[in-house]
């Protein structure tokens, strides 16, 4: 074990020298006629950000996994990112049914406990993770590319694929943690808000199960039950496996067809119906002793992949997203300090993606914040942002998009993404040429086709329901948020 560790640091510390003094790619590369790196203000504002060209490799396994690959020279690092259409959303009646079987892949394999499996990859400095969500589950692995430690690493992973052994002990042990931690939920207010906002937005759709359970589904859910449950979802057919990092593409093949081989046979996940829009306002509360109202309110927009999400995701920004120059933000908090926080998202998911708000305000000022953040969206929906809102967030936008492929661990993040959610291999391009085209107009446009606010739901949690009715015009403040939010 000693001596693996000195190999491992040995080798680290040869692959920061090559990166500071040999240079970030081991091809030769042509000598630039002039530098161009901007060194006036003027010269900032008017370059173009810079984009990482990704040379992306696709192919299907002969077991039928869709791969892709991007060679990076770098570092002598490999990152493998399995992902499976076997999230929550697949629970099928039995809430925590996706978290449990993920959560127990790595507890004990083909002869090996979780204590084996855990010092097998600390061994080799390598670091396996798994997790689950609503549409997806995932395994992943980052290892040196070496041999000496990559084939060990990978040979690891394939066993904990090809046998998990589903130990009834460590059932029993991760059964009893998720249902302390929903016990816990239960004294805090966000869990809460959150199940009962899905509850309400989703109805009966999948994508309303509960990811972590609930009391009353997990103490029912048996070993044979994640057997099952793996056998039908994590087979070669569902997965997609992204590889990034120092190995070659021949290297990539060999190592996706074996990945693939590990995993049980079967088909492919059907795709699930998409959820429905909300034609009518709807609301729930939880009565909360709590100093602090919580809200979420929000409606189904697009799915991946729709054609009007760069627009709608240009506006949430704009409207909700941007943080501390984004317009409820600004109006709500900064102006008005009626609340801590207000904030906007789009999450694009396989069969859904809604459009949710959230802030979290004083009791006294609930009725408040919900009305104007309600008025701010109608008047967003009905006349889009100005030119000046728009400039500022595609620079944002646009400014930051490097950061999206700045490390393997993004790259294969993104290729992930692309391979399951079925997008072009030139998406990322595409999606930056998309934000800087955009206009106010598409924006406007495209949340009066999705968005209609008076058919939002509405959850809140605290002392009493936040009603907008009750609330009256509420002028400007100078005073700080902290002063006023209290």
């Amino acid at each position: 074990m000693s001596r693996n560790r000195l190999l491992i640091g040995a080798a680290l510390t040869l692959a920061v020298l090559l990166f500071i003094f040999i240079g970030i790619s081991p091809a030769p590369k042509p000598e630039p006629a002039a530098s161009t790196f901007p060194t006036t203000l003027e010269a900032v504002t008017q370059a173009e950000p810079g984009r990482r060209q990704l040379d992306i490799r696709q192919w299907q396994t002969d077991s039928g996994s869709r791969v892709l690959f991007v060679h990076t020279g770098q570092l002598p690092m490999l990152d493998v990112r399995m992902l499976f259409d076997a999230g929550s959303a697949r629970d099928d009646g039995q809430p925590g049914l996706a978290s449990l079987t993920n959560a127990m892949l790595d507890q004990g394999a083909d002869g090996l406990d979780v204590g084996d499996i855990a010092r097998g990859f600390e061994d080799l400095g390598a670091s396996f993770g798994n997790s689950s969500h609503r549409d997806m589950a995932l395994l992943t692995l980052t290892s040196l590319s070496a041999p000496e430690f990559r084939d060990p690493a990978l040979a690891l992973m394939r066993r904990v694929l090809h046998a998990p052994s589903f130990p009834e002990d460590a059932l029993a042990r991760l059964r009893t943690q998720m249902l302390q931690g929903l016990r816990m939920q239960q004294q805090v207010p966000g869990p809460q808000l959150s199940r009962a906002f899905n509850a309400l937005l989703f109805g009966e759709h999948p994508y309303a199960t509960p990811s972590g359970g609930t009391p009353e589904s997990l103490p029912g859910i048996t070993r044979d039950d994640l057997v099952a449950y793996y056998q039908r979802y994590y087979t070669a057919q569902n997965a997609v496996i992204a590889l990034v990092g120092d190995i070659t593409e021949d290297q990539a093949r060999d190592i996706a067809t074996q990945l693939s081989a590990a995993l049980p046979q079967g088909e492919r996940a059907v795709r699930l119906p998409v959820a429905a829009t909300l034609t009518e306002r709807h609301t729930t509360h939880i009565d909360f002793p709590s100093s602090q109202t919580h809200i979420s309110l929000g409606n189904q927009l697009i799915s991946r992949g729709h054609p009007d999400y760069v627009p709608l995701y240009v506006g949430n920004h704009i409207l909700g997203g941007g943080g501390f120059s984004a317009i409820l933000m600004d109006e709500v908090r900064q102006k008005r300090g009626l609340v801590y926080g207000v904030y906007s998202g789009i999450s694009p998911m396989a069969s859904g993606g809604p459009f949710t708000v959230s802030l979290q305000t004083a009791n006294d000022n609930a009725d408040a914040a919900l009305k104007l953040t309600l008025e701010l969206i109608s008047d967003f929906v009905a006349n889009g942002p100005t030119d000046e809102q728009l400039q500022l967030a595609v620079d944002d936008l646009t400014g930051s998009f490097a950061l999206a492929t700045a490390s393997n661990s993004d790259i294969v993040g993104q290729l992930g993404a692309i391979g399951f959610y079925d997008l072009p291999l030139d998406y990322l391009d595409e999606f930056q040429q998309a934000i800087s085209d955009v206009s106010a107009g598409d924006i406007r446009d495209a949340f009066q086709r999705h968005l209609v606010p008076d058919n939002l739901a509405i959850a809140s949690i605290g002392p009493r329901a936040p009603d907008p009715a009750r609330a009256s015009e509420t002028p400007v403040d100078d005073s700080t948020p902290a002063d006023t939010a209290e």
